[in-house]
C-alpha cells in the first residue's frame, strides 16, 4: 500500500499496531454508546453508515447496538485494525485503505470520522474532506478536538502527528450546500461518561434530492 503522507505510514505500521491495544473495549462502550445516542437523535433515519478510520470498530459496535438493522461499512488504514473489524461481524464492506485514497460508487446517508482528521496531514486534509462529502449523500459527522484556529500539539512524544482545527468549520466553508444540524462535546471529566474533550459536529448536505 502506497501512501502520501508519512503520518498515514505511522498509523498504518507500527504506531498503529501499538494504538490498538490502548483502550480496552469494556471501558470505552459505555461512553461511545452514550456518545453516539446523544448524535443520532438529530439524525432522520438512516440505513447505512461508513466510517473512516474504524480502528478496532468501538464506534462500529456501539451504532449496531443502538440501530441493529443499520448497514455499516469500514476504511481502516491499519491491517490489524482490520482483521480485529472483520471479526465483529457487524459490516457489509471493510477496505484496509487510507481514506485519503478511498473511492466508491456507493453513496451512504452517514460518513464520519472519529479522532482521524486530527491525524491528517494539514496540507491533504481537502482530499479527506472530499472523501466524506462524496461518499454521503446526506449526513456528515465529525468527531474531533475542536480549535478556532489550527494549531500543532505534540503526539505522545511524536512531532507533525496531531493538529486541530475547526474542521467542520472547514467543510461549511468549503462546501456550501453543507450546514450544521448540531454540536455537542464531551468532558474528559464527565461523572459517567467521560471522553477526551471531543467536539462533534453533525453537518448535512441540503439538496433538491436526497435519496
Amino acid at each position: 500500500m502506497k501512501f502520501l503522507t508519512e503520518q498515514e505510514t505511522f498509523w498504518a505500521k507500527e504506531f498503529g499496531n501499538k494504538y490498538i491495544n490502548r483502550n480496552k473495549l469494556s471501558d470505552i462502550l459505555p461512553k461511545k454508546i452514550n456518545l453516539f445516542s446523544e448524535i443520532l437523535k438529530s439524525c432522520s433515519p438512516v440505513k447505512k453508515i461508513i466510517e473512516f478510520g474504524s480502528n478496532t470498530g468501538v464506534n462500529l459496535i456501539a451504532i449496531n447496538t443502538i440501530l441493529p438493522l443499520v448497514k455499516l461499512s469500514a476504511v481502516e488504514i491499519n491491517s490489524q485494525a482490520v482483521t480485529h473489524i472483520k471479526k465483529l461481524k457487524l459490516c457489509e464492506k471493510i477496505w484496509n485503505k487510507s481514506m485519503l485514497d478511498f473511492k466508491s460508487k456507493t453513496k451512504y446517508d452517514l460518513s464520519f470520522t472519529s479522532g482521524v482528521l486530527i491525524h491528517i496531514n494539514p496540507e491533504y486534509l481537502d482530499v479527506a474532506y472530499k472523501s466524506l462529502y462524496e461518499n454521503s449523500k446526506r449526513y456528515i459527522l465529525i468527531i474531533e478536538y475542536y480549535n478556532p484556529y489550527p494549531i500543532e500539539i505534540d503526539y505522545r512524544g511524536h512531532k507533525n502527528r496531531l493538529f486541530k482545527r475547526d474542521f467542520a468549520g472547514d467543510i461549511m466553508s468549503k462546501y456550501k450546500n453543507v450546514k450544521l444540524v448540531n454540536y455537542g462535546f464531551k468532558y474528559k471529566s464527565d461523572n459517567n461518561f467521560p471522553l477526551d474533550d471531543v467536539t462533534w459536529f453533525l453537518l448535512e448536505k441540503k439538496s433538491k434530492n436526497l435519496n
